[in-house]
């Protein structure tokens, strides 16, 4: 009999991201970050934007749980990353965090569907529902007339429409879409936006990592990290967010780790 590892919800709704004093250092004394704050509300989007070597990609790694930090406190809807084992830590990203690149990492011999439904691969669906789910998806960014093209056969574009419906197709909390447009010509990089937008008015929270000022400006909320650290940060503005969230605003307000996830056999 085969065990999913699950996670369960908690039993009230924190926000979707919560870093509290997070440093990140690597041998020989390099801080990558240093003491970042960071909440994330429900239905928000907005802009991790710095230059290159500012802790941006740190961060991402962080926050998508790729990596932990050296002190600090990190808490994933309502789940503190630190309590959770390798197991337990892959099955929370795996159902509440999706990841956008800007390489797309498509398989290249598999048609757009069945890379979709690469998301579904851990949910423990049949292959059947994972790939009605995945078209649904598809059907979503536009690209239901092209279900059946290869990587190959598809614009930049497209391929970074496929990828986000990867990365949506399972619902996840929190979207991470790493440069997005980095790989695409400016009329691809727009409608790649311009869909970015419309996930995020559905209801999806979105964080858009890029060093592109214009990019993160058209965002409702910017997060700007410079020497490991944030220096500005323009507040919640999600449209589902409650209008709380910023650093330490929850003091006090009881725990903030939800109960540590079970097995379901």
């Amino acid at each position: 009999m085969s065990t999913a590892t699950l996670i369960e919800p908690p039993a009230f709704e924190p926000p979707v991201v919560r870093l509290s004093g997070v440093t990140k250092e690597y041998p020989g004394g390099v801080a990558a970050l240093r003491g970042v704050d960071l909440t994330v509300e429900r239905g928000e989007l907005l802009a991790i934007v710095g230059p290159s070597g500012s802790g941006k990609s740190t961060l991402l790694h962080i926050v998508g749980t790729l990596d932990l930090p050296t002190a600090g406190s990190v808490t994933i809807a309502g789940h503190d990353a630190a309590a959770l084992s390798d197991r337990r830590l892959s099955a929370l990203r795996a159902q509440h965090i999706g990841f956008v690149f800007q390489a797309f990492h498509l398989v290249p011999g598999m048609s757009a569907q069945d890379n979709v439904a690469e998301g579904l691969l851990y949910s423990g669906l049949p292959r059947a529902e994972r790939r009605k789910r995945a078209a649904r998806a598809l059907e979503r960014v536009g690209l239901g007339d092209r279900m059946k093209h290869r990587p190959h056969e598809l614009s930049g574009g497209q391929k970074q429409r496929v990828a986000i419906a990867r990365a949506v197709v399972g619902e996840p909390d929190l979207l991470l879409a790493d440069e997005p447009t980095g790989a695409l010509d400016s009329a691809s990089g727009e409608a790649v936006m311009e869909l970015i937008h419309e996930l995020n008015q559905e209801g999806a929270t979105i964080a858009v990592i890029t060093h592109d000022t214009e990019i993160a400006a058209r965002l409702p909320r910017q997060v700007r990290i410079r020497d490991g650290r944030v220096v500005e940060d323009s507040g919640p503005r999600g449209p589902l967010g409650s209008g709380r969230g910023a650093p330490g605003a929850a003091e006090g307000c009881g725990p903030e780790t939800a109960p540590l996830p079970g097995e379901v056999r």
